[in-house]
Protein backbone atom coordinates (compact mmCIF):
# COMPACT_ATOMS: atom_id res chain seq x y z
CA UNK A 1 0.00 0.00 0.00
CA UNK A 2 1.48 3.35 -1.11
CA UNK A 3 1.95 5.71 1.83
CA UNK A 4 -0.06 8.94 1.27
CA UNK A 5 1.66 12.31 1.49
CA UNK A 6 1.37 13.88 4.96
CA UNK A 7 -1.16 16.66 5.44
CA UNK A 8 -0.09 17.49 9.00
CA UNK A 9 3.20 16.28 10.50
CA UNK A 10 4.84 16.54 13.91
CA UNK A 11 8.62 16.23 14.11
CA UNK A 12 10.60 15.46 17.30
CA UNK A 13 7.80 16.79 19.53
CA UNK A 14 8.36 16.68 23.31
CA UNK A 15 6.24 17.86 26.23
CA UNK A 16 6.81 17.49 29.96
CA UNK A 17 4.48 18.04 32.92
CA UNK A 18 6.61 18.39 36.03
CA UNK A 19 8.74 15.25 36.18
CA UNK A 20 6.55 13.32 33.71
CA UNK A 21 7.34 13.13 30.00
CA UNK A 22 3.92 13.26 28.31
CA UNK A 23 5.59 13.11 24.87
CA UNK A 24 9.22 12.36 24.06
CA UNK A 25 10.75 12.95 20.58
CA UNK A 26 7.56 12.04 18.75
CA UNK A 27 7.33 11.91 14.96
CA UNK A 28 3.78 11.56 13.67
CA UNK A 29 1.90 12.36 10.45
CA UNK A 30 -1.64 12.07 9.09
CA UNK A 31 -2.89 12.37 5.52
CA UNK A 32 -5.93 13.61 3.61
CA UNK A 33 -8.67 11.18 2.64
CA UNK A 34 -7.68 8.85 5.46
CA UNK A 35 -8.94 7.81 8.90
CA UNK A 36 -5.93 7.41 11.18
CA UNK A 37 -6.50 5.69 14.55
CA UNK A 38 -4.35 6.52 17.56
CA UNK A 39 -4.11 3.78 20.19
CA UNK A 40 -2.52 3.57 23.61
CA UNK A 41 -3.20 3.28 27.31
CA UNK A 42 -4.32 6.33 29.24
CA UNK A 43 -1.17 8.27 29.99
CA UNK A 44 0.47 7.06 26.77
CA UNK A 45 0.52 10.60 25.31
CA UNK A 46 -2.51 10.54 23.01
CA UNK A 47 -4.31 13.45 24.67
CA UNK A 48 -1.17 15.58 24.81
CA UNK A 49 -0.52 14.89 21.12
CA UNK A 50 -4.05 16.00 20.30
CA UNK A 51 -3.83 19.13 22.48
CA UNK A 52 -0.58 20.19 20.81
CA UNK A 53 -2.08 19.69 17.34
CA UNK A 54 -5.07 21.87 18.20
CA UNK A 55 -3.13 24.60 20.10
CA UNK A 56 -4.34 23.84 23.65
CA UNK A 57 -0.77 23.29 24.89
CA UNK A 58 2.59 24.19 23.41
CA UNK A 59 5.42 21.70 22.78
CA UNK A 60 8.79 22.26 24.44
CA UNK A 61 10.75 20.88 21.48
CA UNK A 62 10.12 19.97 17.86
CA UNK A 63 7.99 21.53 15.15
CA UNK A 64 4.71 21.07 13.28
CA UNK A 65 4.33 21.15 9.50
CA UNK A 66 0.96 21.77 7.83
CA UNK A 67 0.74 21.13 4.08
CA UNK A 68 4.51 21.49 3.79
CA UNK A 69 4.85 24.73 5.77
CA UNK A 70 5.98 25.06 9.42
CA UNK A 71 3.17 26.26 11.72
CA UNK A 72 2.59 27.16 15.36
CA UNK A 73 -0.78 27.44 17.05
CA UNK A 74 -0.69 29.74 20.10
CA UNK A 75 -4.31 28.87 20.90
CA UNK A 76 -7.19 26.69 19.65
CA UNK A 77 -8.68 29.59 17.65
CA UNK A 78 -5.52 29.73 15.52
CA UNK A 79 -5.72 25.97 14.91
CA UNK A 80 -9.42 26.23 14.01
CA UNK A 81 -8.67 28.98 11.48
CA UNK A 82 -6.12 26.64 9.87
CA UNK A 83 -8.78 23.92 9.66
CA UNK A 84 -7.65 21.81 12.65
CA UNK A 85 -10.73 21.00 14.75
CA UNK A 86 -11.01 18.65 17.72
CA UNK A 87 -14.02 16.95 19.33
CA UNK A 88 -12.86 16.36 22.90
CA UNK A 89 -14.10 13.48 25.03
CA UNK A 90 -15.02 16.00 27.72
CA UNK A 91 -17.71 18.19 26.17
CA UNK A 92 -17.13 21.92 25.64
CA UNK A 93 -20.81 22.92 25.42
CA UNK A 94 -22.45 25.69 27.44
CA UNK A 95 -25.27 23.81 29.19
CA UNK A 96 -27.56 26.80 29.82
CA UNK A 97 -27.48 27.94 26.17
CA UNK A 98 -29.57 26.48 23.38
CA UNK A 99 -28.33 23.92 20.88
CA UNK A 100 -28.27 26.61 18.15
CA UNK A 101 -26.30 29.01 20.39
CA UNK A 102 -23.70 26.32 21.08
CA UNK A 103 -23.32 25.17 17.48
CA UNK A 104 -22.76 28.70 16.16
CA UNK A 105 -21.01 30.11 19.24
CA UNK A 106 -17.64 30.85 17.61
CA UNK A 107 -19.08 32.54 14.50
CA UNK A 108 -22.82 33.26 14.76
CA UNK A 109 -24.60 34.49 11.59
CA UNK A 110 -25.32 38.21 11.74
CA UNK A 111 -27.89 40.55 10.24
CA UNK A 112 -27.51 44.31 10.42
CA UNK A 113 -24.72 43.87 12.96
CA UNK A 114 -26.83 41.74 15.30
CA UNK A 115 -26.88 37.96 15.80
CA UNK A 116 -29.42 36.49 13.39
CA UNK A 117 -31.54 34.05 15.42
CA UNK A 118 -33.24 32.58 12.36
CA UNK A 119 -29.89 32.15 10.66
CA UNK A 120 -28.55 30.38 13.76
CA UNK A 121 -31.48 28.01 13.70
CA UNK A 122 -31.16 27.28 9.97
CA UNK A 123 -27.42 26.66 10.24
CA UNK A 124 -27.93 24.36 13.23
CA UNK A 125 -30.67 22.41 11.45
CA UNK A 126 -28.38 21.92 8.43
CA UNK A 127 -25.51 20.62 10.56
CA UNK A 128 -27.71 18.38 12.69
CA UNK A 129 -29.31 16.95 9.52
CA UNK A 130 -25.83 16.27 8.17
CA UNK A 131 -25.16 13.89 11.06
CA UNK A 132 -28.66 12.37 10.99
CA UNK A 133 -29.96 14.16 14.09
CA UNK A 134 -32.95 16.04 12.77
CA UNK A 135 -34.79 15.05 15.95
CA UNK A 136 -32.72 17.49 18.06
CA UNK A 137 -34.52 20.80 18.46
CA UNK A 138 -32.07 23.70 17.90
CA UNK A 139 -34.01 25.78 20.43
CA UNK A 140 -33.78 23.23 23.26
CA UNK A 141 -31.37 23.87 26.10
CA UNK A 142 -28.29 21.67 26.10
CA UNK A 143 -28.73 20.92 29.82
CA UNK A 144 -32.09 19.30 29.00
CA UNK A 145 -30.53 16.77 26.61
CA UNK A 146 -29.18 13.34 27.61
CA UNK A 147 -25.43 12.86 27.33
CA UNK A 148 -25.63 10.96 24.02
CA UNK A 149 -27.54 13.84 22.37
CA UNK A 150 -25.12 16.41 23.81
CA UNK A 151 -22.26 14.47 22.23
CA UNK A 152 -23.99 14.69 18.83
CA UNK A 153 -24.42 18.45 19.29
CA UNK A 154 -20.66 18.66 19.96
CA UNK A 155 -20.01 16.85 16.66
CA UNK A 156 -22.34 19.19 14.76
CA UNK A 157 -20.56 22.16 16.34
CA UNK A 158 -17.19 20.85 15.11
CA UNK A 159 -18.48 20.32 11.56
CA UNK A 160 -19.70 23.92 11.56
CA UNK A 161 -16.06 25.03 11.63
CA UNK A 162 -15.40 23.44 8.19
CA UNK A 163 -12.43 21.29 9.27
CA UNK A 164 -9.64 20.02 7.05
CA UNK A 165 -8.38 17.79 9.86
CA UNK A 166 -10.99 16.49 12.31
CA UNK A 167 -9.72 14.95 15.56
CA UNK A 168 -12.15 12.78 17.55
CA UNK A 169 -11.25 11.77 21.11
CA UNK A 170 -13.47 8.85 22.22
CA UNK A 171 -16.32 10.57 20.39
CA UNK A 172 -18.64 7.55 20.52
CA UNK A 173 -18.10 6.51 24.17
CA UNK A 174 -21.35 8.17 25.33
CA UNK A 175 -23.45 7.42 22.23
CA UNK A 176 -26.30 5.03 21.64
CA UNK A 177 -25.76 2.37 18.96
CA UNK A 178 -27.97 4.32 16.52
CA UNK A 179 -25.87 7.46 16.98
CA UNK A 180 -22.65 5.46 16.58
CA UNK A 181 -23.92 4.34 13.16
CA UNK A 182 -24.63 7.99 12.28
CA UNK A 183 -21.08 8.98 13.24
CA UNK A 184 -19.65 6.15 11.12
CA UNK A 185 -21.60 7.35 8.07
CA UNK A 186 -20.47 10.92 8.67
CA UNK A 187 -16.80 9.91 8.93
CA UNK A 188 -16.91 7.89 5.72
CA UNK A 189 -18.53 10.86 3.97
CA UNK A 190 -15.83 13.24 5.26
CA UNK A 191 -13.11 10.82 4.22
CA UNK A 192 -14.61 10.68 0.71
CA UNK A 193 -14.42 14.49 0.63
CA UNK A 194 -10.65 14.23 1.25
CA UNK A 195 -10.63 15.31 4.90
CA UNK A 196 -7.97 14.03 7.24
CA UNK A 197 -9.46 12.30 10.29
CA UNK A 198 -7.64 11.40 13.48
CA UNK A 199 -9.58 8.91 15.59
CA UNK A 200 -8.71 8.13 19.21
CA UNK A 201 -10.58 5.15 20.63
CA UNK A 202 -10.15 2.17 22.94
CA UNK A 203 -12.82 0.15 21.15
CA UNK A 204 -11.10 -2.29 18.83
CA UNK A 205 -14.25 -3.02 16.80
CA UNK A 206 -14.47 0.70 15.95
CA UNK A 207 -10.85 0.72 14.82
CA UNK A 208 -11.51 -2.30 12.60
CA UNK A 209 -14.61 -0.68 11.12
CA UNK A 210 -13.13 2.75 10.45
CA UNK A 211 -9.35 3.05 10.37
CA UNK A 212 -7.06 2.95 7.35
CA UNK A 213 -3.91 3.29 9.45
CA UNK A 214 -3.14 2.87 13.15
CA UNK A 215 -0.44 4.38 15.37
CA UNK A 216 0.39 3.05 18.83
CA UNK A 217 1.74 5.23 21.64
CA UNK A 218 3.23 4.07 24.94
CA UNK A 219 4.75 6.09 27.78
CA UNK A 220 4.93 9.25 25.69
CA UNK A 221 6.60 7.61 22.69
CA UNK A 222 5.33 6.77 19.22
CA UNK A 223 5.87 3.00 19.06
CA UNK A 224 4.66 1.97 15.60
CA UNK A 225 2.38 2.91 12.68
CA UNK A 226 0.84 0.20 10.50
CA UNK A 227 -1.97 -0.29 8.00
CA UNK A 228 -5.20 -1.81 9.26
CA UNK A 229 -5.06 -5.59 9.44
CA UNK A 230 -1.29 -5.79 9.69
CA UNK A 231 -1.43 -6.52 13.44
CA UNK A 232 -3.64 -8.88 15.44
CA UNK A 233 -5.56 -7.76 18.55
CA UNK A 234 -3.03 -9.44 20.83
CA UNK A 235 -0.13 -7.82 19.00
CA UNK A 236 -1.74 -4.37 19.24
CA UNK A 237 -2.41 -4.78 22.97
CA UNK A 238 1.19 -5.94 23.44
CA UNK A 239 2.43 -2.79 21.68
CA UNK A 240 0.14 -0.61 23.81
CA UNK A 241 1.09 -1.96 27.22
CA UNK A 242 4.57 -3.35 26.56
CA UNK A 243 3.82 -6.55 28.45
CA UNK A 244 1.80 -9.72 28.13
CA UNK A 245 -1.73 -9.47 29.49
CA UNK A 246 -3.40 -12.20 31.47
CA UNK A 247 -7.12 -12.90 31.63
CA UNK A 248 -9.05 -9.68 31.26
CA UNK A 249 -11.41 -10.31 34.18
CA UNK A 250 -10.63 -11.63 37.68
CA UNK A 251 -12.05 -15.01 38.59
CA UNK A 252 -15.56 -14.99 40.05
CA UNK A 253 -15.95 -17.15 43.17
CA UNK A 254 -18.76 -19.71 43.20
CA UNK A 255 -20.73 -19.43 46.46
CA UNK A 256 -24.31 -19.10 47.68
CA UNK A 257 -26.06 -15.77 47.31
CA UNK A 258 -25.35 -13.65 50.41
CA UNK A 259 -27.94 -12.13 52.72
CA UNK A 260 -29.16 -8.82 51.26
CA UNK A 261 -27.38 -5.69 52.42
CA UNK A 262 -29.64 -3.46 50.33
CA UNK A 263 -33.28 -4.18 49.43
CA UNK A 264 -35.10 -2.03 46.87
CA UNK A 265 -38.87 -2.33 46.69
CA UNK A 266 -41.24 -0.72 44.16
CA UNK A 267 -38.91 2.22 43.45
CA UNK A 268 -40.47 4.72 41.04
CA UNK A 269 -39.57 8.16 39.74
CA UNK A 270 -41.48 10.15 37.11
CA UNK A 271 -41.70 7.97 33.99
CA UNK A 272 -38.10 6.71 34.21
CA UNK A 273 -38.39 4.20 37.09
CA UNK A 274 -41.49 2.00 37.28
CA UNK A 275 -41.57 -0.21 40.36
CA UNK A 276 -37.95 -1.39 40.51
CA UNK A 277 -37.28 -4.26 42.91
CA UNK A 278 -33.76 -5.56 43.56
CA UNK A 279 -31.58 -7.02 46.30
CA UNK A 280 -27.79 -7.11 46.64
CA UNK A 281 -25.51 -8.40 49.39
CA UNK A 282 -22.01 -7.97 50.66
CA UNK A 283 -19.41 -9.74 48.58
CA UNK A 284 -21.18 -9.55 45.22
CA UNK A 285 -21.18 -7.40 42.10
CA UNK A 286 -24.68 -6.95 40.73
CA UNK A 287 -24.79 -5.57 37.20
CA UNK A 288 -27.46 -3.38 35.65
CA UNK A 289 -27.96 -4.34 32.02
CA UNK A 290 -30.25 -3.35 29.19
CA UNK A 291 -30.15 -0.81 26.40
CA UNK A 292 -28.98 2.66 27.36
CA UNK A 293 -31.72 4.91 28.74
CA UNK A 294 -33.90 2.24 30.39
CA UNK A 295 -33.60 3.70 33.90
CA UNK A 296 -30.24 2.31 35.01
CA UNK A 297 -28.66 5.71 35.64
CA UNK A 298 -31.78 7.05 37.33
CA UNK A 299 -31.81 4.04 39.67
CA UNK A 300 -28.27 4.81 40.85
CA UNK A 301 -29.08 8.52 41.24
CA UNK A 302 -32.24 7.70 43.20
CA UNK A 303 -30.35 5.43 45.59
CA UNK A 304 -27.75 8.14 46.20
CA UNK A 305 -30.38 10.75 47.02
CA UNK A 306 -29.86 12.93 43.95
CA UNK A 307 -33.43 12.76 42.60
CA UNK A 308 -36.48 14.40 44.14
CA UNK A 309 -39.91 12.79 44.36
CA UNK A 310 -38.73 9.17 44.43
CA UNK A 311 -41.35 6.69 45.65
CA UNK A 312 -40.84 3.22 47.10
CA UNK A 313 -38.66 1.84 49.88
CA UNK A 314 -34.97 1.11 50.32
CA UNK A 315 -33.65 -0.79 53.33
CA UNK A 316 -30.01 -1.12 54.36
CA UNK A 317 -29.04 -3.89 56.76
CA UNK A 318 -32.73 -4.41 57.46
CA UNK A 319 -33.48 -0.81 58.39
CA UNK A 320 -35.50 1.59 56.18
CA UNK A 321 -33.42 4.45 54.84
CA UNK A 322 -34.48 7.85 53.62
CA UNK A 323 -31.48 8.87 51.56
CA UNK A 324 -32.98 12.12 50.30
CA UNK A 325 -29.59 13.72 49.66
CA UNK A 326 -26.06 12.54 48.81
CA UNK A 327 -24.94 13.61 52.30
CA UNK A 328 -27.56 11.33 53.87
CA UNK A 329 -26.56 8.46 51.56
CA UNK A 330 -22.90 8.92 52.55
CA UNK A 331 -23.57 8.91 56.27
CA UNK A 332 -26.37 6.37 56.70
CA UNK A 333 -26.41 3.02 58.49
CA UNK A 334 -24.57 1.56 55.50
CA UNK A 335 -22.60 4.20 53.64
CA UNK A 336 -23.04 4.66 49.90
CA UNK A 337 -20.76 6.12 47.24
CA UNK A 338 -21.59 7.01 43.63
CA UNK A 339 -19.02 7.12 40.85
CA UNK A 340 -20.86 9.30 38.30
CA UNK A 341 -21.11 9.01 34.55
CA UNK A 342 -19.32 12.24 33.59
CA UNK A 343 -16.07 12.58 35.54
CA UNK A 344 -15.41 16.11 34.28
CA UNK A 345 -18.65 17.80 35.34
CA UNK A 346 -19.89 15.46 38.06
CA UNK A 347 -16.85 13.75 39.56
CA UNK A 348 -13.97 16.25 39.68
CA UNK A 349 -13.13 19.90 40.14
CA UNK A 350 -10.55 20.13 37.38
CA UNK A 351 -8.83 23.32 38.58
CA UNK A 352 -8.15 21.83 42.03
CA UNK A 353 -5.24 19.59 42.90
CA UNK A 354 -5.19 15.80 42.75
CA UNK A 355 -4.88 15.71 46.55
CA UNK A 356 -7.85 18.04 47.10
CA UNK A 357 -10.04 16.02 44.75
CA UNK A 358 -9.16 12.73 46.46
CA UNK A 359 -9.81 14.07 49.97
CA UNK A 360 -12.89 16.26 49.42
CA UNK A 361 -15.52 13.57 50.06
CA UNK A 362 -13.91 12.38 53.32
CA UNK A 363 -12.98 15.67 54.99
CA UNK A 364 -15.14 14.83 58.01
CA UNK A 365 -12.78 11.90 58.67
CA UNK A 366 -9.67 14.00 58.12
CA UNK A 367 -10.61 16.94 60.35
CA UNK A 368 -10.58 17.92 63.98
CA UNK A 369 -13.53 20.21 64.47
CA UNK A 370 -13.23 22.99 61.91
CA UNK A 371 -9.61 22.22 60.99
CA UNK A 372 -8.28 19.73 58.45
CA UNK A 373 -5.41 17.58 59.70
CA UNK A 374 -2.72 17.94 57.00
CA UNK A 375 -0.81 14.84 58.16
CA UNK A 376 -3.83 12.53 58.03
CA UNK A 377 -4.90 14.04 54.71
CA UNK A 378 -1.46 13.49 53.17
CA UNK A 379 -1.39 9.87 54.35
CA UNK A 380 -4.90 9.22 53.00
CA UNK A 381 -3.99 10.70 49.62
CA UNK A 382 -0.76 8.70 49.42
CA UNK A 383 -2.61 5.47 50.28
CA UNK A 384 -5.21 6.14 47.60
CA UNK A 385 -2.62 6.93 44.92
CA UNK A 386 -0.74 3.74 45.76
CA UNK A 387 -3.88 1.57 45.96
CA UNK A 388 -5.17 2.68 42.56
CA UNK A 389 -1.71 3.08 40.97
CA UNK A 390 -2.50 6.61 39.81
CA UNK A 391 0.24 7.98 37.56
CA UNK A 392 1.03 11.52 38.71
CA UNK A 393 3.88 14.02 38.84
CA UNK A 394 2.88 15.55 42.17
CA UNK A 395 -0.27 15.29 44.29
CA UNK A 396 -0.37 19.10 44.20
CA UNK A 397 -0.75 19.21 40.40
CA UNK A 398 -4.18 20.16 39.01
CA UNK A 399 -6.23 17.04 38.32
CA UNK A 400 -6.84 18.43 34.81
CA UNK A 401 -3.22 17.55 33.92
CA UNK A 402 -3.93 13.82 34.23
CA UNK A 403 -5.03 11.49 31.45
CA UNK A 404 -8.67 10.43 31.32
CA UNK A 405 -7.97 7.03 32.89
CA UNK A 406 -6.00 8.53 35.76
CA UNK A 407 -8.74 11.13 36.30
CA UNK A 408 -11.21 8.26 36.60
CA UNK A 409 -8.94 6.63 39.18
CA UNK A 410 -9.00 9.88 41.17
CA UNK A 411 -12.82 9.81 41.15
CA UNK A 412 -12.72 6.22 42.43
CA UNK A 413 -10.11 7.12 45.04
CA UNK A 414 -12.23 10.03 46.29
CA UNK A 415 -15.20 7.78 47.03
CA UNK A 416 -13.24 4.79 48.30
CA UNK A 417 -11.71 7.11 50.90
CA UNK A 418 -15.18 7.29 52.51
CA UNK A 419 -15.07 3.50 53.19
CA UNK A 420 -18.47 2.84 51.55
CA UNK A 421 -20.52 -0.30 52.06
CA UNK A 422 -22.57 0.09 48.86
CA UNK A 423 -20.69 1.32 45.78
CA UNK A 424 -22.75 2.59 42.84
CA UNK A 425 -20.76 2.58 39.57
CA UNK A 426 -22.19 4.40 36.56
CA UNK A 427 -20.33 3.18 33.47
CA UNK A 428 -16.93 3.72 35.18
CA UNK A 429 -14.73 2.42 32.34
CA UNK A 430 -16.18 4.64 29.61
CA UNK A 431 -13.38 6.02 27.45
CA UNK A 432 -10.44 4.42 29.22
CA UNK A 433 -7.84 1.96 27.99
CA UNK A 434 -7.64 -1.80 28.35
CA UNK A 435 -4.90 -1.71 30.99
CA UNK A 436 -6.76 0.72 33.25
CA UNK A 437 -9.98 -1.23 32.75
CA UNK A 438 -8.26 -4.35 34.03
CA UNK A 439 -7.06 -2.47 37.11
CA UNK A 440 -10.63 -1.29 37.81
CA UNK A 441 -12.00 -4.83 37.37
CA UNK A 442 -9.39 -6.13 39.83
CA UNK A 443 -10.22 -3.37 42.29
CA UNK A 444 -13.96 -4.10 42.08
CA UNK A 445 -13.40 -7.75 42.94
CA UNK A 446 -11.03 -6.85 45.80
CA UNK A 447 -13.62 -4.46 47.27
CA UNK A 448 -16.41 -7.02 47.33
CA UNK A 449 -14.09 -9.67 48.73
CA UNK A 450 -13.52 -7.26 51.65
CA UNK A 451 -17.27 -6.98 52.23
CA UNK A 452 -18.53 -4.21 49.97
CA UNK A 453 -21.56 -4.50 47.71
CA UNK A 454 -21.35 -3.09 44.16
CA UNK A 455 -24.17 -2.09 41.82
CA UNK A 456 -22.51 -1.75 38.42
CA UNK A 457 -24.10 -0.21 35.34
CA UNK A 458 -22.21 -0.78 32.11
CA UNK A 459 -23.07 -0.41 28.44
CA UNK A 460 -20.48 -3.10 27.64
CA UNK A 461 -21.86 -6.66 27.60
CA UNK A 462 -18.37 -8.14 28.02
CA UNK A 463 -17.96 -6.24 31.29
CA UNK A 464 -21.29 -7.45 32.63
CA UNK A 465 -20.45 -11.03 31.69
CA UNK A 466 -16.88 -10.89 32.99
CA UNK A 467 -17.38 -8.90 36.21
CA UNK A 468 -20.83 -9.59 37.61
CA UNK A 469 -22.13 -12.32 39.89
CA UNK A 470 -25.68 -11.39 38.87
CA UNK A 471 -27.14 -9.03 36.26
CA UNK A 472 -30.52 -7.31 36.53
CA UNK A 473 -31.64 -6.36 33.02
CA UNK A 474 -33.76 -3.21 32.81
CA UNK A 475 -36.38 -2.29 30.21
CA UNK A 476 -38.64 0.76 30.31
CA UNK A 477 -37.73 1.58 33.91
CA UNK A 478 -38.31 -1.95 35.24
CA UNK A 479 -36.19 -4.98 35.93
CA UNK A 480 -37.46 -7.56 33.46
CA UNK A 481 -34.94 -10.35 34.02
CA UNK A 482 -32.24 -11.42 36.46
CA UNK A 483 -29.36 -13.55 35.24
CA UNK A 484 -26.92 -15.44 37.44
CA UNK A 485 -23.83 -17.61 36.98
CA UNK A 486 -23.61 -19.35 33.60
CA UNK A 487 -26.88 -17.69 32.49
CA UNK A 488 -25.03 -14.37 32.13
CA UNK A 489 -24.42 -14.63 28.38
CA UNK A 490 -24.54 -12.11 25.58
CA UNK A 491 -27.55 -13.86 24.08
CA UNK A 492 -29.52 -13.65 27.33
CA UNK A 493 -28.46 -10.05 27.96
CA UNK A 494 -29.64 -8.99 24.50
CA UNK A 495 -32.90 -10.91 24.85
CA UNK A 496 -33.54 -9.22 28.18
CA UNK A 497 -32.56 -5.81 26.81
CA UNK A 498 -35.17 -6.23 24.06
CA UNK A 499 -37.68 -7.67 26.56
CA UNK A 500 -38.04 -10.82 24.51
CA UNK A 501 -39.82 -13.56 26.46
CA UNK A 502 -37.68 -16.53 27.39
CA UNK A 503 -38.24 -19.57 25.21
CA UNK A 504 -39.96 -22.35 27.05
CA UNK A 505 -40.23 -25.92 25.90
CA UNK A 506 -43.85 -27.02 25.40
CA UNK A 507 -45.22 -29.19 28.14
CA UNK A 508 -45.66 -32.84 27.17
CA UNK A 509 -49.18 -34.05 27.71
Amino acid sequence: MLEPAPFFALENISKRYGGIHALRDVDFACSRGSIHAVLGENGAGKSTLMKIMVGVVQPEDGRMVLEGAPVTFPNPSAANRAGIVCIFQELSLMPELTVADNITLSSPPRRFGFIDGRGQRRRSEELLARIGCEDIDPLSRVSDLPLSRRQMVEIAKALGRDPKLLILDEATSALTSADVDRVYRMLFELKARDLSILYISHRMYEIEALADRCSVFRNGRHIETFVKGARSHDEIIGLMIGREIEGQFPAKPRRPRPEPLIKIRDLSWESRLNGVGLEAGRGEIVGLGGLDGQGQKELLLALFGVLRGVRGTVTLEGQPTAANSPKAAMSGRARMALVPEDRKSEGLILSMSIADNISMASLDRLSYGMFIDPGRTRQAVERAIEQLQIKIGSAGDPVSTLSGGNQQKVVLAKWLATNPDVILLNDPTRGIDVGTKQEIYRLMRELVEKGACILFYSTDYEELIGCCDRVAVMYDGRIVRELEGDAITERNLIAGALNIAERREPAHV
